[in-house]
């Protein structure tokens, strides 16, 4: 049963106040289909009750209407995240998340992934651009990517990389496909598909563009002790 002491009723939300509780980090904000001002009430209330909050598929106007409210926060176009940073402590000491790119395409749905496992609380490094096509690229940082207790694997095309990837290592790869490609990749399907077909061990894959969920799930995997 639900506790409603632990819910606010905005009318056309429900804000679930005990996420932190149950899964370590408050509730996350979808903004993508909501209008701004949806968003925005949302955020605001969230902003004043959590020191980190996420906002994800945030369009620029909703950081113009909360930033006069909430000097803290910030807004990446490129990962089209409105966010709030305030508590920077890193909870995972040198336990370090890579985020790998195949290409440059990919890289705002990279960004989505290591924001989001940032202000989570982890140490991320960026890798970007050491695809398949240019295998020497991925060769030179493959002692920076075995340091990684997580992997991140971001690539479109004919998702490739994350297969890769995971015959070089012996740590979590989190595959993220990307809509990135030509016809027949299908807006992401055909790299999706590759991923789930890996027969590398050790990957996992989550959805089409899920930039925010890999970062998610490093972190939880990240957190584990």
């Amino acid at each position: 049963m639900e506790d409603k002491k632990e819910t606010l009723d905005l009318g056309f939300a429900k804000l679930d106040l005990q996420r932190e509780a149950r899964c370590g980090f408050p509730e996350v904000v979808y903004c993508a289909g909501k209008t701004v001002g949806q968003s925005v009430q949302i955020l605001d209330v969230l902003m004043d009750k959590y020191d980190n909050v996420i906002g994800t598929r945030a369009d620029k106007a909703v950081y113009d209407a909360l930033i006069s409210r909430h000097p803290a926060a910030q807004y990446d176009p490129l990962a089209r995240m409105v966010y709030q940073h305030k508590d920077k402590t890193v909870v995972n000491g040198d336990r370090l998340i890579s985020v790998i790119t195949a290409g440059t395409s990919d890289i705002p749905i990279a960004e989505e992934a290591a924001l989001t496992a940032e202000i989570m609380g982890n140490r991320v490094e960026r890798i970007y651009d050491v695809g398949v096509a240019g295998i020497h690229r991925l060769l030179a940082r493959v002692d920076d990517i075995r340091r990684a207790n997580v992997n991140i694997v971001v690539a479109g095309m004919e998702g490739a990389l994350a297969s890769v990837v995971g015959g070089l290592v012996d740590k979590p790869v989190i595959a993220v496909p990307t809509s990135i490609g030509y016809g027949a990749n299908f807006h992401g399907l055909s790299a999706l598909l590759a991923m789930l077909n890996s027969c590398a061990a050790g990957v996992s894959v989550v959805n089409i563009d899920n930039g925010f969920g890999a970062g998610r799930l490093a972190d939880t995997m990240n957190r584990l002790r």
